[in-house]
């Protein structure tokens, strides 16, 4: 591409690459809400679970993944505050800045640019990530290149590196800081699955899907690892280095790839490898596979969309979606499942239903999102040309983000009225099925007493890995939370067998550890309790990372100052009072 921008210091520019800055969980003039989180879980799934809901935080990986994959001295700069990013500008010289985003967050990122111009008047400015699908971002930030789409390749034309070159994966966990009953759990080596980005965009191509529509919609994609072989080599580099022996998949379909897919079983089974897989997949394709090709791969858990039966969208087609989500539980796998709540036919009178069908399948996990049309989405174009989408006078962009209202007068539901319903939805898949961590621990309990006497020694192995906790720390916790369900006794019944199975299995050992770490997480949780009614927040800590050009740099020019710390601050996870 002769008309590609470069960079005149190529690979030698210095490159600053950022996340917006925090607080996140709170409600201020440039879009953070709190509603609103910098937590997918609590956000979005498990937010109305208080002391129960699982709390953590997720790295910005698509900088992430860009840093590993450029020449030039690269820092990143994850979830900083305000005051550290300035610090950040004002203490270095970068020739780029890159910043990252979401729609709701554009406020934070028009302040970001702002603040590098000021401090770096000659550096170049790159925006890039989900903000990008906003109509008129060029007139509304000032940025010299707003980046769409894959962002990999798109740097290394820029540093004039070659952008068809091999990916180098980032090694990283899928998670830090997680939280549940008031216990921070330690991220220790071997306890937190890693990362894996197989590839980006999804063929599928929902229309209200902004990761499709970011990376070029229906029927787009684009794979950094095209074979199992090159799969499975990358996987073996990150058990390797980081002791882990699971993969949080963030692919919109892993298992649609199905030559790759059964090429990475396949040689999982040469190698031995007993790998736990955290994935996405529609339930069509899931169907495509048989239990044991399932089991032999290590699908531990799967988020999978369940729209519901009326929803024009193909994933549930010929699927019985209940049935699955029951055979996937019996072996031992976890789901995740996400719900629509005011589709296009949605009424307000059929709602309770249609709450209640969703609650009905029992998954270990709810996710309840409101039907949004995001920027850059067919959704969208389709609102836009109809004329029913709200002005930003009438609904901030910040408000957005499928957990309040609709940014669009729905045909049916009026405005408000979205609110109340998925309240109602978390309410009522609590009340039916519990904390998601009851259902967590019956589903891998029900695939350890299956699965321990397996034939086959690799996947007997897995088996005991993922239920090491079972008999104690989880124990506990089912022993805790049974007598917060002192009062409602069919709950309560649904725990005593639980405990009872959980006895059966592992004997002495967790008869013993229940009470005990039992005890302990009832005081934990109250304090967790009363910390919730008093307005607490969770914020994540600052992540401050060099490459190793970056880190030659400074040693070579005593201009620039040493960063404030090798690999990530030494704050802990922030907790903020409201």
């Amino acid at each position: 591409m002769t008309d590609h921008p470069r960079h005149p210091k190529k690979h030698r520019a210095r490159v600053l690459l950022s996340s917006v800055f925090g607080p996140y969980a709170q409600d201020d003039s440039y879009g953070s809400r709190r509603i609103n989180p910098m937590e997918l879980y609590h956000n979005q799934v498990t937010r109305y679970q208080g002391a129960f809901s699982l709390r953590m935080f997720h790295r910005s990986f698509g900088l992430m993944l860009i840093q590993s994959n450029i020449d030039a001295p690269c820092t990143l700069l994850d979830f900083p505050s305000l005051d550290r990013f300035i610090e950040e500008l004002r203490k270095n010289r970068y020739d780029v800045v890159g910043i990252s985003g979401i729609i709701p967050n554009i406020g934070k990122v028009v302040k970001m640019c702002a603040l590098v111009r000021a401090h770096l008047p000659n550096a170049a400015i790159v925006i890039g990530g989900h903000v990008t699908n906003k109509e008129n971002i060029h007139r509304l930030v000032d940025a010299d290149h707003i980046v769409k789409g894959e962002g990999v390749a798109w740097f290394r034309r820029y540093l004039g590196r070659d952008p068809r070159a091999p990916v180098r994966h980032p090694m990283t966990y899928s998670g830090f800081g997680s939280r549940v009953m008031g216990m921070t759990l330690k991220d220790k080596p071997g306890d937190t699955a890693a990362i894996l980005i197989p590839s980006v965009g999804c063929p599928v191509g929902c229309n209200f899907c902004s990761t499709s529509a970011l990376f070029g919609g229906k029927g787009h994609f684009i794979d950094f690892y095209k074979t199992g072989d090159a799969l499975f080599e990358i996987m073996c580099g990150i058990e390797e280095r980081l002791k882990v022996n699971a993969f949080f998949i963030i692919d919109e379909n892993f298992l649609l790839h199905r030559k790759r897919a059964l090429r990475l079983l396949e040689l999982m089974q040469i190698n031995g490898k007993s790998w736990s897989l955290y994935l996405f997949s529609s339930a069509r394709v899931l169907q495509s596979y048989t239990m044991e090709q399932l089991i032999g791969l290590g699908v531990s858990w799967i988020w999978m969309g369940l729209e519901g039966k009326q929803s024009q969208y193909a994933k549930l087609k010929k699927v019985d979606p209940h049935a699955l989500v029951r055979r996937l539980q019996s072996h031992g796998i976890r789901v995740l499942g996400s719900s629509i709540l005011g589709l296009e036919d949605h009424r307000p009178e059929e709602m309770p239903r249609i709450i209640e069908e969703a609650v009905s399948y029992g998954t270990d996990f709810h996710q309840f999102m409101l039907y949004t049309p995001n920027a850059g989405t067919p959704l969208y174009a389709q609102h836009k040309a109809a004329g029913s989408l709200l002005d930003e006078s009438e609904f901030s962009p910040a408000d957005a983000h499928g957990q309040y209202r609709f940014n669009y007068r729905h045909p049916h539901i009026p405005a408000g009225m979205e609110e109340q319903f998925l309240q109602q939805a978390f309410e009522r898949d609590l009340a039916v099925n519990g904390p998601s961590i009851v259902r967590l621990v019956r589903t891998q309990l029900t695939g350890w007493l299956k699965y321990r006497r397996h034939p086959d020694r690799r996947i007997r192995r897995r088996f005991q890995q993922e239920a090491k906790s079972l008999g104690t720390t989880y124990a506990g916790a089912i022993w805790a939370i049974r007598r917060r369900y002192d009062q409602d006794s069919p709950m309560a019944g649904k725990m005593d067998a639980l405990l009872k199975d959980l006895y059966n299995a592992f004997g002495l050992k967790a008869r013993l550890c229940a009470p005990v770490a039992g005890r302990f997480l009832t005081i934990t949780m109250g304090r967790e309790e009363r910390r919730l009614a008093n307005g607490w927040t969770y914020e994540p800590k600052t992540h401050y990372e060099k490459t190793p050009a970056a880190m030659a740099m400074e040693s070579t020019n005593v201009q620039t100052l040493k960063p404030i710390a090798s690999k990530t601050a030494n704050n802990t996870c922030k907790a903020r009072a409201a």
